[in-house]
């Protein structure tokens, strides 16, 4: 029986070669608001790896007063039809189709960016997750922008896409339909009719312009789950009288409303949330309807995939993240090695990163987005090494694996029973369960490459030298630091020790983040989970700063129910004994003033220090004293440096044994430094 997700579908005139396609997301590589190179090949190495559709953009934008807030590409500028060319030529050249997503973002965005121009809406309803106050659209905005879209629908059919999808959940679109965010009373609000005009018309000015063969769909909220927004009864009769009027071609499905981080986290579900949430819910909606169903929410695992098409729930299945982990996933379902497919762990970094870094990446897969300088597929090596690598967490691992890949002798040794290193720690939180996948992968691929792990073992100078090692690697990670007190140090535990368990407080415990990183965060939903009186304290002006907004909505939530106070601008001084509690000195950047708590457990947080004794001893008689050039690492270009005549081997430190850092900076030090070894 022929596999169900790699059966061709018949979109229009449009033959998919299978049911999988990325869905729209912006990843925010282009430049100026152009698909340059660096955009351009992420979306190649999909086709590549056998996608049948890629959609790109998310959303492009259409006019000047919908501002770029996720690094959209301009859909309102002539300047990109070349550049949309180049990114049509390039996938079709593998044999994919290339849509594109355009939108006008109405109120999701802010009005200080670019040319400060008002943001517009239906209604002056501001949107907490973007702050601004958006004016009421006027018969001019209407005009121009139903226009707008019209115009960037021509432009990206000249640019060679093969079709075009309408964003339609919580941007101008939508929310003329939705009660949520259309109070108007004059034509355009009220009944169904009034509130559907402006989308209507935004429609009918795109299919004119595009023609009657151009294919055209809407990525739409056909349930905003909102007590206040769009039901599903409404929502499919809306779809129903857009369908009637022979508008659109297909319906990218979506369940759910935008416009707070926590409810972006129903609708782009992360790691700890059910699989496929929505998967029943879009089979509802193909079951009303004869126009094509598309549907992307958490389906990040092949079986999942495949029950969905299978089932007929869905015409065509995004795998939109399980594409950014590993883009050939379509070529290797059909090559037989579903085993050897890099998986999804729904961690989210990839869209925490565009919110907070202006760029997407992948927690475990360094090479996506940077295409042009890492590889997804690693080549063998002309001449055969002898590697040693030292600690078996993911950059360890991974260091391993490309070592494998590249055809050389590799051995590993970890001082610990169980590879993992702090990732192991973190799955202690048992929503995060799913990160152990970034070590089980890694250490399935070094069985399949018969790659030597040796656990439990501690690996000394001695050790590494009597291997007669080419190259050496040093990935033994860091350990907990304690934060600059005055006094007290002895009298503090660790977030690693109560995730741990090694440390189990009772009573008032006041937990100081002075790191911001998923270590405090986790510390503090174990610790209001066990039903201590619990306080935060950071020096910073938020809660859990380096995590970002989808990450930080499980954790604010498990603080929040357990009602822990959190204190922000204030760090700890010091810390003493008196009796049976201890003395809390706690102070302020911004003044002199110190204020005391009585608590029974303080634990900090303040990053790692790295354990890197073994590199210290190895590197005297290394080729390179440990150095790394790092224009050539910037660069993607092989090690060269040779500092020592009489060195034995190259030596190189990785991950946390060189500064604390995170997940994906272990593995990306990994790939660039042994991929051309």
């Amino acid at each position: 029986m022929s596999d169900p997700l790699l059966q061709p579908f018949q979109l229009k005139h449009l033959t998919l070669r299978n049911r999988v396609f990325s869905s729209a997301h912006e990843p925010a590589y282009g430049e100026g608001g152009m698909p340059t190179d660096r955009y351009r090949l992420y979306h190649e190495e999909r086709a590549k790896g056998g996608v049948a559709l890629t959609m790109t953009a998310g959303s492009a934008v259409v006019a000047r007063d919908s501002p770029p807030a996720f690094g959209n590409l301009h859909a309102f500028d002539d300047a990109i039809v070349p550049w949309i060319q180049r990114l049509t030529d390039g996938v079709h050249e593998h044999g994919a189709a290339c849509m594109i997503q355009i939108t006008h973002l109405g109120r999701r965005a802010g009005w200080s960016q670019d040319d400060w121009l008002p943001i517009v809406a239906p209604s002056p309803i501001r949107e907490p997750a973007h702050r601004g106050h958006p004016k009421e659209a006027e018969d001019w905005d209407i005009d121009r922008i139903i226009a707008d879209y019209a115009d960037a629908a021509e432009r990206m059919a000249a640019g060679g896409m093969d079709g075009i999808e309408i964003q339609s959940y919580g941007h101008f679109f939508d929310t003329w339909w939705s009660p949520a965010t259309n109070t108007r009373d004059d034509e355009f609000g009220g009944l169904i009719e009034a509130q559907m005009a402006v989308p209507m018309q935004i429609l009918r000015a795109v299919r004119d312009r595009v023609g009657p063969e151009f294919i055209l769909g809407l990525r739409m909220a056909v349930d905003e789950a909102n007590p206040a927004g769009l039901g599903c009864e409404r929502g499919l009769e809306i779809l129903r009288h857009i369908d009637d009027a022979d508008l659109i071609d297909f319906v990218n499905v979506i369940r759910g409303h935008i416009d707070s981080d926590a409810a972006l986290a129903e609708v782009i579900p992360l790691h700890g949330s059910p699989s496929a949430p929505h998967l029943d819910f879009a089979g509802e909606v193909r079951s009303t309807t004869d126009l094509a169903i598309l549907h992307a929410s958490k389906i990040d695992d092949v079986a999942t995939a495949r029950f969905g098409i299978a089932e007929g729930k869905l015409d065509m299945v995004g795998m939109t993240r399980a594409q950014i982990a590993d883009p050939h996933l379509v070529n290797k379902i059909r090559d037989g090695k579903e085993s050897t497919i890099r998986p999804c762990v729904g961690a989210t970094y990839c869209l925490d990163r565009i919110y907070e870094a202006g760029e997407a990446l992948c927690i475990h897969n360094p090479a996506t987005g940077r295409e042009a300088t890492m590889p997804h597929e690693v080549s063998p090596a002309e001449v055969p090494k002898r590697v040693v690598v030292v600690g078996a967490g993911p950059g360890g691992l991974e260091a391993a694996r490309v070592a494998g890949e590249r055809g050389h002798e590799v051995v590993v040794f970890d001082a610990m029973p169980r590879a993992g290193g702090q990732i192991r720690l973190a799955t202690r939180n048992k929503r995060r369960i799913d990160l152990i996948g970034i070590i089980d992968w890694r250490l399935s691929e070094l069985d399949r490459l018969g790659v030597s792990v040796h656990l439990g073992t501690v690996a000394d100078r001695d050790t590494v030298l009597a291997l007669e090692p080419d190259v050496v690697v040093i990935a033994t990670g860091g350990s907990p630091q304690l934060p600059p007190l005055e006094a007290g140090h002895e009298l503090v535990s660790t977030a690693w020790d109560v995730i741990a368990g090694d440390v189990r407080p009772k009573g008032r415990v006041l937990l100081y983040d002075d790191d911001g990183t998923h270590h405090a965060m986790t510390a503090a939903e174990l610790l209001a989970e066990s039903g201590v009186d619990l306080e935060i304290v950071t020096p910073e002006r938020m809660y859990g700063v380096d995590v970002g907004g989808m990450n930080a909505v499980a954790y604010a939530r498990a603080v929040n129910e357990a009602d822990v106070r959190i204190t922000l601008h204030q760090r700890v001084v010091s810390v003493a004994r008196q009796g049976d509690d201890l003395v809390v000195q706690v102070g302020s950047d911004h003044s002199s003033v110190r204020h005391e708590r009585r608590v029974d457990h303080v634990i900090v947080a303040h990053g790692t220090e790295p354990e890197a004794d073994v590199y210290f001893e190895l590197k005297a008689d290394s080729s390179n004293r440990g150095a790394v050039d790092y224009g050539a690492l910037i660069d993607g270009r092989p090690q060269t440096l040779a500092a020592n005549p009489d060195g034995k081997y190259q030596l190189f430190r990785i991950g946390d044994a060189v500064e604390s850092r995170n997940i994906h900076a272990a593995i990306y030090d990994a790939l660039r430094l042994v991929k051309d070894l």
